[in-house]
């Protein structure tokens, strides 16, 4: 004759709702549209903060990588240590306030930032030292080109294409 014993504890129902909390919890931490992140910026590269913990990638641009070089009066330099320092330059000892709209496929968080209420993105394209990604910043791209501004004074390659290359 077999005997069965209770098991003490959550029944099957209890941990399947337990389960889909913690689900619906991490979705929201996970899936930060909307959320309002503001402190001081660390800067990673010229299109990459972090504020406290989060990464944050500032959409709508996309500016050289460390490691890119580009040249200016036929003399190569680095391009990508340039635009780091352009966006340091925007953010030292300033309350950044940045909007989240998503995450990129690295899970660092996109977002549009302000200093001051002046939009970074804006100012890094206007100043040559990033490129529009996805035509949010066409006009201000255009404009830094007309004006030979950052690495419109030389030559380059488009970061999205250097990657490419250089992967």
């Amino acid at each position: 004759m077999r005997r069965f014993r209770r098991r003490s504890g959550p029944s099957g129902i209890t941990s399947l709702i337990a389960a889909l909390a913690l689900a619906g919890g991490a979705a929201i931490v996970l899936k930060p549209s909307g959320r309002s992140l503001e402190g001081r910026a660390q800067v990673t590269d010229g299109d990459t903060i972090r504020i406290g913990e989060a990464r944050i990638r500032l959409k709508g641009i996309d500016a050289p990588e460390m490691e890119q070089r580009c040249s200016k009066d036929g003399r190569s330099y680095a391009c990508g240590v340039s635009a780091r320092r352009a966006l340091i330059d925007l953010v030292s000892g300033e309350t950044v306030r940045c909007r989240a709209i998503g995450r990129d496929r690295y899970q660092r968080i996109l977002a549009r930032c302000t200093v001051h209420g002046i939009d970074i993105g804006t100012q890094m394209v206007e100043n040559g030292w990033a490129l529009s990604y996805g035509r949010d910043y066409d006009t201000e791209e255009a404009r830094a080109h007309e004006r030979g501004l950052g690495l419109w004074e030389g030559e380059f390659e488009r970061p999205q294409d250097w990657r490419r290359e250089h992967s």
